[in-house]
């Protein structure tokens, strides 16, 4: 992964670079921002510069063997960190039990999601997690000499996955590591992580990607799809992973289009057997999906909103989504816009905390019955 691959980000780039050039590289970053705009790839990016034999003062050069190992994930200095599963089988799993799946997924996907790498080590009602058994194998293996290059690097996808044994057994490495031994902490939820983890980390904000870089990575798709990309890169929020969602006409965003203007119609016609039928159906479809679900549904109030706002340039939907709420919109109002999105916000929090379904759901569906019609 060289940075010529990473999508926009100039400015983190030319700041990881400056690092390296003045060689003043912080033993630990915290490199955090929205999802989906490379937060990832900038960090496999900075640890094949590092450790690149032949680096100009632009990017890697790719073919040197260093270079040609990072960019397979099989380099013995670069350790991952990501969240897994315990299952019967692996009652004290760590990452290196997960990264002959990890390697291809990410080498396909340089832009990961945590739903969907769940989905593609466990089934739909699993919950991931970065355990302290992590934390022990990480400790002894940055504790050994290098094996080719002059850094060790970890790179920790999601730290704020760590359970609270984990982070505190990461603490003292991540305070004093072992000489020439770098961290790269990849946060999509910095302020859940432990304030002293924080503090021991460069702290560098990676902003959305812009809708210009978007635009430019989306063209050479633009002949598969009849998708228009400038479109594609303002609705996805610059996330590179949602756009191509969007791009392939996703299925999912289709569905929970369906689900949202469904719950709406039914609670405005308080129709109480169509929101229990409803919530019965909703209680099966996979905790990953209901998630999705919920998130689209906060997503989409907000939209609502900013139309009945008359705010065009802060709105953003589909064609699809903009017809519904042509005549949907004036029910999402300043009387109870808050109480709405809250109420899917709790049914988020409470499903991802593996609360019951049909409970989470049916109480949702009596509340947007209560709710929108203030």
């Amino acid at each position: 992964m060289q940075f010529k691959d990473v999508i926009g980000q100039e400015e983190t780039k030319q700041k990881l670079i400056q690092s390296v050039e003045e060689g003043r590289i912080p033993h630990a970053q915290l490199l955090a921002g929205p999802p989906g705009n490379g937060k990832l790839a900038l960090a496999l990016a900075f640890a094949q510069y590092i450790n690149c034999s032949e680096r100009s003062n632009r990017d890697s050069c790719g073919v040197c063997s260093s270079c040609r190992k990072v960019g397979q994930l099989i380099h013995p200095d670069l350790h991952f960190t990501v969240p897994i599963i315990k299952t019967k089988a692996i009652d004290k799993p760590t990452t290196n039990d997960y990264i002959m799946k990890w390697r291809p997924y990410f080498l396909e996907n340089p832009y990961p999601q945590y739903e969907q790498w769940m989905d593609c080590i466990a089934d739909e009602n699993k919950q991931g997690a970065i355990y302290v058994d992590e934390a022990r194998d990480l400790i002894r293996k940055l504790n050994q000499k290098s094996y080719e290059s002059e850094y060790k690097v970890s790179i920790i996808w999601l730290p704020e996955m760590m359970n609270a044994n984990c982070s505190n057994k990461i603490l003292k490495i991540l305070e004093e590591p072992p000489q020439k031994t770098l961290f790269i902490l990849i946060s999509e939820a910095e302020e859940k992580l432990l304030s002293t983890i924080r503090s021991r980390c460069q702290f560098i904000r990676v902003p959305k990607i812009s809708d210009s870089d978007l635009t430019q990575a989306l063209l050479p798709m633009a002949n598969l799809t009849s998708s228009n990309p400038a479109t594609i890169a303002r609705l996805s929020r610059g996330n590179y992973f949602r756009a191509l969602e969007l791009m392939q006409n996703d299925e999912l965003r289709k569905f929970n289009f369906t689900q949202f203007a469904q719950i709406m119609r039914i609670g405005y016609g308080r129709k109480l057997q169509e929101i229990l039928n409803w919530s019965e159906e909703m209680a099966g479809i996979g905790r990953i999906k209901q998630m999705s679900l919920l998130k689209y549904c906060g997503e989409l109030l907000r939209e609502n909103f900013l139309h009945n706002l008359k705010e065009p340039d802060l709105v953003y939907m589909d064609d699809q989504e903009y017809e519904f709420s042509k005549r949907f919109a004036p029910f999402i109002n300043e009387r109870n816009v808050i109480y709405l999105f809250r109420e899917f916000e709790n049914g988020y929090r409470d499903i991802s905390m593996n609360g019951n379904a049909k409970l989470v759901f049916t109480d949702l569906g009596l509340k947007v019955s209560k709710l929108i019609r203030l």
